[in-house]
């Protein structure tokens, strides 16, 4: 892939949902000199998310539209894919996750990629951190779907708080209060770190306020895949305002 003058550190291809409006807004947010970041959207038909079997058909046809989007932002000839969601990385445990990232690896024509539930647990390595408390838009099967993966890449997981979110938009509607209650539940003297999934949650900055109040990290899925990917290319600038990860790692 070529290297382009207006982006000569990384031209990175975001794959998110078409009902996803944070993940552009907070990645510009953490946007380096160098880089460029450009979205190919997977066509959402039906964002109800109401229940865990409209959440389980959200995802069937979530893998149905994945490919048309990788081919979309795959004519802007980017050098590196990062998605931007988060439930399908984490499905089917560290297995599903390897087949995912596989996938995703053939649909491109071999980009290498970061994925929410890789650069979470490539957070969690850095920080030392074992036992976590995670929060999530999601509904009970994706909330476990989290949970086992996440136990199966060896933390112990002290509390899941799912929000249940209605629909794939309406996620975004998530006050910072709201999160920060969210954080609270499943927080503990013995809980090492905090983490959230659902990319299409505002919580960036709002974790970065709760690791003040707690005293601990606490990890942003957008936060994260941002950090991740532009370790993985060699670029190692800190970005302050977003928490430990980014402004120490």
């Amino acid at each position: 892939m070529p290297s382009y003058h207006f982006s000569p550190r990384g031209a990175f291809a975001i794959i998110l949902p078409s009902t996803n409006v944070a993940v552009e807004a907070e990645y510009a947010q953490m946007m380096v000199p160098g880089i460029s970041w450009h979205s190919g959207r997977i066509m959402i038909h039906n964002p109800n998310l109401g229940s865990d079997e409209a959440f389980d058909q959200f995802m069937v046809d979530l893998r149905k539209e994945i490919r048309a989007a990788v081919a979309n932002v795959m004519t802007a000839e980017p050098d590196f894919m990062v998605m931007g969601m988060s439930s399908e990385t984490f499905w089917g445990g560290i297995e599903g996750a390897t087949k995912f990232e596989a996938l995703m690896k053939e649909h491109s024509g071999g980009l290498d990629i970061t994925t929410g539930a890789q650069a979470c647990n490539a957070a969690l390595e850095k920080l030392g951190a074992k036992r976590i408390g995670v929060i999530t838009p999601y509904q009970t099967v994706g909330d476990e779907q989290v949970r086992a993966y996440l136990t199966e890449c060896g933390y112990s997981v002290a509390g899941v708080h799912g929000l249940k979110c209605l629909t794939a938009k309406s996620i975004a509607d998530v006050e910072p209060e709201t999160l920060k209650e969210a954080f609270r539940k499943v927080d503990g003297p013995d809980v090492e770190a905090l983490v959230q999934a659902g990319t299409n949650l505002f919580c960036a900055k709002v974790a970065a306020e709760m690791e003040k109040e707690l005293g601990k990290p606490v990890i942003a899925i957008n936060t994260a895949t941002v950090w991740h990917a532009y370790r993985s290319r060699g670029i190692m600038d800190k970005v302050e305002g977003f928490g430990c990860l980014l402004e120490k790692y």
